[in-house]
C-alpha cells in the first residue's frame, strides 16, 4: 500500500517523537537504535530524534539475529525501537520543540564488503553547522515545497533516507510505495507523478524490463531529478535512462556512507562517458601516487568510525578522508573510478581492478549482473574469475571478453549463478565469492 507523507504531517509527528524521547530521558548525543520497516513513522522518528540532538542508529529490521545482536552491542543505544508497538509509543509522546535543522546525521553501518561493518559517527552539530549541512544538500538538489519524492530503496540505507528527509524539511511530499517491485513502481509513477527520485542502476534495469514486458513506460515528464548511485551504471542502461527521462533531469553521484564526493549531470556524462563527475560544492578531490582518492570536506561533514580510533586515523589526513577507492582525475577535474584498493587482483604481476572488467562484461548479451574476483593460483599468483547472473553462456562470455579485454584482464574462469552473495545493505560480497562458489575449503 502506498503511503503519502506531507511535510506538515511529518512535522507534527516529529514533535511527538521529540517529546517521547525527552520523557524517556534521552539527551543530545545519546543513540536510539531503530529496527523499523519503511513508513512515515520511521522518517518522523529519525527527524524528531535528530532535531533534538539524539542520534538514530538506523538498522535493517530483517537483520539476522547474530548480526543484529553484534551491531546493537557495538553502538550501545540508550533505547531500541522495533515493531509497530515500539514505533507507536514514540509517536504518542507530548509535542516538544525542534531545532530548525537536524543536529547531526543518522549513524549507519558500512556495508562490510571488506571486513567488519563499521559505524559512521558524525556526533552532534552546533546549530550553525547543522544549518550549513542541510543547506548544502538542499542547494545541490534544489529541494522545495513542490517536490513529490518517490522512494525506491529501503530507508535503512543512507542515500534514500537523506533524500526523503531533505524533501520533508523543505516542505515537500514523500511517496512510500513499499518494497521495490518494478511493475508496481511503474503504476505508482503513473498515478502519483513524482518530481524526484533516487535509485540504483539495478532498479532502473528492472524497471525498463518490466515496462518492455508490459504496457511500456508511463509518462515521465513530471521528473525534474532522477539521481542514481551505489554501483556502476553500464553505458547502454545509462543511455536509455538519459533518453527516457526529461532533458537534464538525470544525475549520477559518487559517495559512500562516510561522505559525498561528486555529482555528474547527463551532459557531463555524455561528454565524458565513464566519469562520475567533478567534486560537489564544498569538496576538493585529490588522487595520490597510489591512485587512492582523497576528499577534502568542511568541518561539519567530518566523521569518525564508531569506537575505532585506529581505523579513523587511517581514513583521515588533515581535512581529507578516503574510503579506499582508487581512480584517476582528468585535467578538468573529472573523476573516473577504478575500484576499491581492497579488491585489487594482482595476476602475473599485473594490477587489475575488478570494476574495469565488470564494466565490459556487463554489456555482454545475456548478462544481468557480474562480479569479478581473484582466486589463488600457483602460476599467476591470482587468476581472475567472474560470477555472472543471466542467460549468457561460458562460451559467449569468453568470446566477448577475448574481443574486448587484454589477456591479463580476461577472466580465466566463468561461473553462471542464480544470484550473488550480498551484504544486508545490498552490496556484493566480492571477497565471499570464492567460498560461495566452493572454490575454497570451508573455514
Amino acid at each position: 500500500m502506498v503511503a503519502i507523507v506531507t511535510a506538515a504531517e511529518s512535522e507534527a509527528a516529529q514533535r511527538r517523537v521529540a517529546g517521547a524521547l525527552a520523557a524517556t530521558g534521552l539527551r543530545a548525543g545519546d543513540r536510539v537504535a531503530l529496527l523499523l520497516g519503511p513508513s512515515p513513522g520511521l522518517i518522523a522518528v529519525v527527524l524528531g530524534a535528530l532535531r533534538r540532538g539524539v542520534i538514530p542508529v538506523v538498522l535493517d529490521p530483517a537483520l539476522p539475529a547474530a548480526e543484529r545482536a553484534a551491531l546493537l552491542a557495538d553502538c550501545r543505544p540508550a533505547l531500541t525501537v522495533e515493531g509497530p508497538a515500539g514505533l507507536d509509543r514514540l509517536l504518542a509522546g507530548p509535542p516538544a520543540d525542534l531545532a530548525p535543522a537536524p543536529l547531526g546525521r543518522p549513524m549507519h553501518y558500512t556495508s562490510g564488503t571488506t571486513g567488519r561493518r563499521k559505524g559512521v559517527w558524525s556526533g552532534v552539530l552546533d546549530p550553525d553547522a547543522a544549518r550549513a549541512l542541510l543547506d548544502e544538500e538542499v542547494e545541490l538538489w534544489g529541494f522545495d515545497a513542490d517536490d513529490r519524492h518517490l522512494v525506491f530503496s529501503p530507508l535503512h540505507h543512507s542515500a534514500p533516507l537523506r533524500f526523503a528527509m531533505c524533501t520533508l524539511l523543505r516542505g515537500g511530499t514523500v511517496i512510500l510505495p513499499g518494497r521495490f517491485e518494478p511493475t508496481a513502481m511503474l503504476d505508482v509513477i503513473a498515478r502519483h507523478r513524482p518530481t524526484t527520485a533516487f535509485c540504483v542502476p539495478t532498479q532502473l534495469r528492472r524497471l525498463f524490463a518490466a515496462a518492455d514486458a508490459g504496457p511500456g513506460l508511463p509518462p515521465l515528464t513530471s521528473f525534474r531529478l532522477l539521481a542514481h548511485a551505489g554501483e556502476p551504471c553500464p553505458y547502454p542502461l545509462k543511455r536509455r535512462t538519459v533518453d527516457a527521462f526529461p532533458p537534464a533531469s538525470v544525475f549520477e553521484f559518487y559517495g559512500s556512507t562516510e561522505g559525498q564526493f561528486t555529482t555528474c549531470s547527463a551532459a557531463e556524462w555524455a561528454a565524458r562517458p565513464g566519469s562520475v563527475g567533478r567534486a560537489r560544492p564544498g569538496r576538493v578531490l585529490r588522487v595520490d601516487g597510489d591512485g587512492v582518492i582523497w576528499c577534502r570536506v568542511p568541518a561539519y561533514a567530518r566523521f569518525s568510525y564508531w569506537d575505532d580510533p585506529a581505523k579513523t586515523a587511517t581514513a583521515w589526513r588533515g581535512d581529507e578522508f578516503t574510503v579506499g577507492d582508487v581512480g584517476r582525475l582528468d585535467p578538468d577535474g573529472y573523476l573516473y573510478l577504478d575500484g576499491r584498493r581492497d579488491d585489487l587482483v594482482i595476476t602475473g604481476g599485473v594490477n587489475v581492478y575488478p570494476r574495469e572488467v565488470e564494466l565490459v562484461l556487463v554489456e555482454c548479451p545475456g548478462v544481468e549482473e557480474v562480479a569479478v574476483f581473484g582466486v589463488p593460483d600457483e602460476r599467476w599468483g591470482q587468476r581472475l574469475a567472474a560470477a555472472v547472473v543471466g542467460s549468457a553462456t561460458v562460451e559467449s562470455l569468453d568470446r566477448y571478453a577475448r574481443e574486448r579485454l587484454t589477456a591479463a584482464r580476461r577472466p580465466k574462469d566463468y561461473y553462471v549463478v542464480a544470484d550473488l552473495p550480498r551484504t544486508t545493505t545490498g552490496k556484493v560480497r566480492r571477497l565471499d565469492l570464492p567460498g560461495h562458489l566452493g572454490l575454497t575449503p570451508p573455514a
